[in-house]
């Protein structure tokens, strides 16, 4: 718990207050030695009655005012008298009714979604993003240190056990049957399958040139003795190869062919079961289980996530350089679409203030019980210290204006006297 003179080094304002507190108190002892000495020399020279009565009432003013300043924080002067050290008797009440003034007036969410109803979220992140001012650019370096710092900071291999098994996990809860077999359909339906199946094609192509020795070897080795004794073994792999040149030369440019169109077909039945037939789901579902179960997947999730912290890190290091490429123009793109287009803004708006609502109502009654248990938890003197250092200069400010109020009047009542 800290002490009271640990809070008074500790809180900014104190020093102001302190001040503010010799201050009127230097005040005061003036208006005491005014009145001793005008009252010493009045009968020499009377228009000092007009001092000596300012004096004199600002000394009653002042005192009057110390005593309601003083009664508030502790004893004055010590001494137990009665409705004196207000705030340390009641500070579990006080508390309280800081607690119901903040749920009152801050945490209803009738309120902040009232509140929020005048603040644009969406435009001011949208001007931020578009054209960061220099108190924007502190605050994007300042965050970005800190992502580089918790990245750097915490247990790679703890943190990233918890990452990649999170990724596998979410993997194998996930049925990719479906996924991969709406992505095929979709690509047959847009055409997006014709360059993969004709780089197929040329593929064919290709690796039939690279292997033509060993289809001749193939047929020599299939064929009978008396074909080739007659020679014709290598008749008959000449004849395979122009086949099947013929065949994957008529593929690459007739889209109508039937070689062609049978394989469409077979994507096309494909992309259906994989999203119908339970037999292909399970299937495939089954190998999903085998990739993960391999050491490879294994290691390529590692590497995904590797690659991804230290990417992060360099960024986070450099913001103004992750900025200023790619990742830049989206940003300042999304800036500006956030600024010019009312749905958008209207939308996200709406949610900001939804959330706000939404918190409000889920852990208001929480906000509020911290609150006022931990001004509960304070001892008296803690309380005291906290609020004499918030309020203090103000208050001084009341002793000062009570004795010159006083002084004035003191004057008037003298004057009237006079008269």
């Amino acid at each position: 718990m800290m002490t009271p003179a640990a809070l008074a080094r500790f809180n900014p304002a104190q020093p102001g207050a302190t001040g503010m507190k010799i201050a009127a108190t230097g005040l005061l002892v003036l208006m005491a030695a005014t009145f001793v000495a005008t009252r010493m020399l009045e009968p020499a020279y009377p228009w000092l009655g007009y001092v000596k009565a300012f004096s004199e009432a600002a000394m009653v003013g002042g005192l009057a005012d110390w005593f309601a300043v003083t009664a508030l924080f502790r004893h004055p002067l010590g001494l137990p008298i009665p409705h004196t050290a207000i705030i340390p008797r009641n500070k579990d009440r006080i508390g309280e009714a800081l607690a119901a003034f903040i749920n009152e007036n801050f945490l209803v969410p009738s309120v902040v979604a009232r509140r929020m109803r005048n603040i644009d979220v969406a435009g001011a992140a949208g001007r931020f993003l578009r054209t960061p001012a220099a108190e924007g650019t502190r605050i994007r370096q300042g965050a970005s240190r800190l992502i580089a710092d918790i990245f750097e900071g915490l247990d790679d291999e703890r943190l990233g056990g918890i990452v990649k098994g999170a990724i596998a996990g979410r993997i194998e809860k996930m049925e990719v049957a479906p996924l991969l077999g709406h992505a095929l359909a979709s690509a047959i339906n847009e055409d997006r399958h014709v360059p993969m199946l004709e780089a197929a094609i040329r593929w064919m192509a290709r690796a039939l040139e690279a292997n033509e020795e060993l289809i001749r070897a193939m047929v020599h080795k299939k064929a009978n003795w008396a074909l080739k004794l007659a020679g014709l073994d290598a008749k008959l792999a000449d004849a395979i190869l122009d086949g099947l040149r013929k065949l994957t030369a008529e593929m690459s440019t007739d889209p109508a062919h039937p070689v062609r169109m049978k394989v469409e077909e077979a994507l096309a039945q494909l992309a259906n079961d994989l999203q119908m037939n339970p037999d292909t789901r399970a299937k495939v579902e089954e190998m999903k289980e085998q990739l993960l179960a391999n050491r490879s997947v294994a290691l390529w999730i590692d590497t995904l996530w590797q690659k991804g912290r230290e990417a992060i890190i360099r960024a986070a290091r450099n913001p103004d350089a992750a900025l200023a490429g790619r990742l830049g123009e989206v940003l300042r793109s999304m800036g500006a679409s956030l600024e010019q287009d009312p749905r958008i803004r209207a939308a996200i708006n709406q949610f900001v203030r939804r959330a706000a609502a939404g918190t409000a109502q889920s852990y208001g009654s929480s906000i509020v019980k911290l609150v006022s248990e931990t001004i509960r938890s304070w001892d008296a003197r803690t309380v005291t210290a906290r609020l004499e250092a918030a309020v203090g200069r103000d208050l001084q400010y009341i002793r000062i204006n009570g004795t010159l109020v006083g002084g004035l009047v003191g004057i008037v009542i003298h004057a009237l006297d006079s008269l």
